[in-house]
C-alpha cells in the first residue's frame, strides 16, 4: 500500500523511526534531504516532496542533511566510539575516565547520551559489564580466577566476587558450570540488530526496537539454561558477512549455522519458512499445507511470531491470503523494504 502525502508528512512531524528506510523528505527551499526521524525544524508542506530512496533525491540535485545523516546507516557507531570499543575488547582491563576521554577530544557526556539511547546504560556502566563479561568467558575457557580477576583490572578478589555474583548470580568458581550465549549488537540498512550464538549456531537475529526482544531473550536464557553475555562468538563473523552481502543484494541464500530451540511444530513451521525461495512469497494457508496441516493456519501464524532468527529464517515473505503485507515483529516497514529488495534483486 503506497503511502500518501498526507501520511508521510505526519511521519516527519512525528520524526516517526518506524518510517526509515520508506522514503526520504526533501525540501525545495533549502536543497537538503532528510530521514523521516530527521530532529530539524519542518518545513511547510508547499516546500517538501518526498522520494523513495536517497539515489532519487540526490539525481534531483538535492544534498544530505547534516543533522540526521540521510546516507548513513541508522544508529550506525560513530568511528571514534568504534575505536574506543575496539580497544576495551583487545584489553578488558582499561578503564576510560573522562579525563582520558578528554584528552581524546571526546566529551564524556556525548559519549553518555550514546551510550544511553543504543544501549540503555551509561559508557562506565558498559566498561564494568565488559570486563565482567570478559573475566566471565576467561573463567569458561579454564584460566583461574586469580589471574582473571586480577588482569581485569580488579584489585580484590573479593570486589571481583561481588561483581561477578551481581551480575551472573554465582560465585566465578561456580560459573564453570554455566552455558553461555554470546550477544553482539550490529548494524543494518534497516536499522540496529541484536544477534546471539552458542556453539551449534545462530540463535537469535532481532532488531533491537523489536516490542517482544526482552521476552525473547529470557525465554531463550531460560530455554539453553544459559546467560547471556555480550562478546564475540565464531559464527558471527560468517553473519555479518553474509547480512552485507545480502543487503547489497548479492547473496539469496544464508550459509551461517543456525541453531533454533523449539517444539517439533515450531521447527516444521520455520523449516518451511527457509523453504520459500527467494523473491518469493507464500500465505499462512499455503504454509500450513506445505507442512503437511492445513487446517493448522492459525498455530502456523503464531510459529511465524515466535521465530527468533528474522531475515535467516525469512517469515517476512508469509503474506495474507490477500497479499497484504500483514504482521511482522520487525514492523511492516521492514517488511515491505525486504520484499522489495529481493523482488528487485531476485
Amino acid at each position: 500500500m503506497e503511502l500518501s502525502f498526507e501520511q508521510m508528512y505526519q511521519a516527519i512531524l512525528d520524526r516517526d523511526i518506524k518510517y526509515e528506510g520508506v522514503f526520504f523528505t526533501a525540501v525545495r527551499t533549502t536543497g537538503i534531504f532528510c530521514r523521516p526521524s530527521c530532529t530539524a525544524r519542518k518545513p511547510k508542506p508547499d516546500n517538501i516532496e518526498f522520494f523513495r530512496s536517497t539515489r532519487e533525491c540526490i539525481l534531483r540535485g538535492y544534498r544530505a542533511c547534516k543533522v540526521c545523516h540521510p546516507l548513513e546507516m541508522l544508529s550506525e557507531t560513530p568511528s571514534y566510539i568504534k575505536k574506543i570499543i575496539s580497544e576495551l575488547s583487545a584489553d578488558p582491563s582499561l578503564k576510560f575516565k573522562d579525563y582520558d576521554l578528554r584528552q581524546r577530544g571526546v566529551e564524556p557526556h556525548q559519549l553518555r547520551r550514546w551510550f544511553l539511547k543504543n544501549h540503555g546504560i551509561t559508557f562506565h556502566a558498559y566498561q564494568r559489564m565488559f570486563r565482567i563479561n570478559s573475566a566471565f568467558k576467561k573463567i569458561q575457557n579454564g584460566e583461574s580466577v586469580t589471574d582473571v580477576a586480577f588482569n581485569s583490572g580488579y584489585e580484590s578478589l573479593s570486589g571481583f566476587g561481588d561483581s561477578f555474583r551481581h551480575i551472573f548470580g554465582v560465585s566465578p568458581k561456580n560459573s564453570k558450570k554455566q552455558n553461555i550465549i554470546d550477544l553482539k549488537r550490529i548494524e543494518t540498512p534497516l536499522g540496529t540488530m541484536y544477534t546471539c550464538a552458542v556453539a551449534e549456531g545462530v540463535c537469535l537475529l532481532e532488531f533491537t526496537d523489536r516490542k517482544m526482544l526482552e521476552t525473547e531473550l529470557k525465554h531463550l536464557a531460560k530455554t539453553l539454561n544459559a546467560t547471556i553475555v555480550q562478546g564475540d562468538n565464531p559464527h558471527f563473523t560468517l553473519l555479518e558477512r553474509e547480512l552485507k552481502e545480502y543487503f547489497e543484494g548479492n547473496r539469496k541464500e544464508f550459509t551461517v549455522p543456525l541453531y533454533s530451540p523449539g517444539t517439533d511444530f515450531q521447527n516444521r513451521v520455520w523449516e518451511a519458512l527457509k523453504n520459500i525461495p527467494y523473491g518469493e512469497t507464500k500465505t499462512y494457508k499455503q504454509q500450513a499445507i506445505a507442512i503437511g496441516s492445513a487446517d493448522s493456519v492459525r498455530a502456523v501464524a503464531n510459529a511465524n511470531g515466535l521465530n527468533k532468527i528474522s531475515i535467516l529464517i525469512p517469515c517476512h515473505r508469509v503474506v495474507g491470503t490477500d497479499g497484504s503485507l500483514t504482521g511482522y515483529g520487525g514492523g511492516i516497514w521492514r517488511k515491505k523494504w525486504l520484499l522489495e529488495l529481493e523482488s528487485k534483486k531476485s
